[in-house]
């Protein structure tokens, strides 16, 4: 995989909360630890991704059905017990 150099601006509080992770022992140094926090971004970007589309798919799915709670926990005691 080809890897690209970029030149990042952070803070002194920043730069000393990376460094104590990597004096942590959680990354080998700070390229690893940006890595890992844009890794994470991209996972939570997807998740909510997969959420919006579950929601826009539940609004599209028609009228809401009546819900009768006492039936559905009396289906749930007979099946579970």
């Amino acid at each position: 995989m080809k890897t690209i150099s970029k030149t990042i601006t952070l803070t002194d509080k920043q730069d000393d909360w990376i460094k104590a992770q990597i004096d942590a022992g959680n990354y080998t140094d700070d390229s690893d630890y940006i890595r890992d926090l844009i890794r994470r971004e991209q996972e939570r970007s997807a998740e909510t991704e997969a959420i919006c589309t579950a929601l826009i798919e539940g609004e599209s799915s028609g009228e809401p059905q009546p819900f009768d709670v006492s039936a559905f926990k009396e289906r749930m005691r007979i099946v579970h017990g």
